[in-house]
């Protein structure tokens, strides 16, 4: 891996720290969430904040190290948006559940500026959150909220049928006479 870029064959290895809820399963989750006043481990698979990433940008982004990114909500992304092939996994906090501006960052990143790694929903993350977390680019999330993870465990899954946004790729249809209402396009 070149410059810590994201790459295909590139594929973690070190300290489970938690498990990571992605692909209808918790997988060991290698990502550790650095405070910023902590200095850089010699090795491992970290999280920094944004202020962090900008205060230190020249000197990571010359590392081969795998470096990830926390956003907390509200947080810019214009004067990230140039590095986002840095970050293998971008983190958005949910720090309340009814707080959705994480939402929008994870749409923009995706949308807007082509972000293709791994988009992680962290903090107050309840599972009738899940299915709109995927819609909006979460790929992955980081569950504390223990009723939420025990359904998971057994295999519960919630899912949304009708929707009022459409989705970014658009394989979605209007329903009757209501154009702002959509369902799934049949595969």
């Amino acid at each position: 891996m070149a410059m810590g870029r994201i790459g295909p064959t590139d594929e973690p290895k070190g300290p489970i720290m938690q498990n990571i809820y992605r692909d209808g399963r918790f997988d060991p989750d290698i990502w550790t969430i650095l405070d910023d006043e902590k200095p850089l481990p010699a090795q491992g698979f970290v999280l920094l904040t944004r202020a962090r990433w900008l205060a230190e940008r020249a000197v990571l982004a010359q590392s081969a190290r795998s470096i990830g990114l926390v956003l907390y909500a509200g947080e810019d992304i214009d004067d990230i948006a140039d590095d986002l092939t840095f970050f293998r996994v971008i983190a958005l906090d949910f720090a309340k559940f009814a707080d959705g501006r994480s939402y929008s960052t994870a749409r923009l990143l995706r949308e807007d500026h082509g972000y293709q790694g791994e988009l992680r929903a962290i903090g107050d993350v309840l599972i009738d959150q899940i299915p709109l977390m995927r819609r909006c680019g979460f790929d992955s999330f980081a569950i504390s909220h223990e009723p939420t993870r025990a359904l998971l465990e057994i295999g519960h899954h919630p899912d949304v049928t009708l929707y009022t946004q459409p989705i970014a790729d658009r394989r979605e249809v209007p329903v009757g006479t209501r154009p702002w209402l959509r369902v799934p396009a049949e595969a």
